[in-house]
């Protein structure tokens, strides 16, 4: 149980004197108290939105991934004769799961960013009505700047396998 700063024993000296607000009255010091609570859930509220935005990073990079795979593995077994040419089956189902892990990557990045604009955007309004204090600045979501830079790379891995151009060179 922490101790809080008025039971504190005066002996024992505070490091730094943190200023406090004039508090006219206890009902003052609980609507501050609530406010800095509700600005704090709007941060983890933001926070949930991004661990949800890395789910379907990892459920597209997996589709992402595996999708490629099948097709250089089919691939390579076509080459080395242990498979007859000319079947097209395994790039297509290839390209099919690399497309599916895009599209949801896709439909993942237009829902965080919608979100992100709608709970930036009640945050605003709840300031302007001063129920909640403002001071801390969202940052840029690192987790959205890995879902474009993962879409990009699904893209150039399914114009390398529809196209059969290398991928890195």
């Amino acid at each position: 149980m922490p101790i809080l700063p008025e039971d504190r024993s005066p002996e024992l000296p505070l490091p730094i004197k943190a200023p406090q607000p004039p508090f006219v009255s206890s009902d003052d010091k609980s609507v501050e108290l609530s406010s800095r609570r509700t600005g704090m859930s709007f941060q983890r509220t933001r926070m949930s939105a991004d661990r949800t935005l890395m789910s379907i990073i990892r459920t597209a990079l997996s589709l992402i991934s595996f999708g490629f795979t099948i097709f250089q593995v089919f691939q390579k077994m076509q080459e080395s004769k242990m498979l007859a040419a000319g079947g097209r089956e395994p790039r297509n189902f290839g390209i099919a799961l690399v497309v599916l892990g895009m599209v949801m990557l896709t439909l993942g990045i237009v829902y965080h960013i919608n979100y992100m604009r709608e709970l930036r955007a009640e945050r605003v309004r709840m300031m302007t009505q001063g129920l909640v204090h403002g001071e801390s600045k969202y940052p840029v979501s690192l987790t959205l700047i890995t879902a474009g830079l993962l879409w990009l790379l699904g893209l150039v891995a399914a114009a390398s396998m529809a196209f059969n151009l290398p991928l890195l060179g």
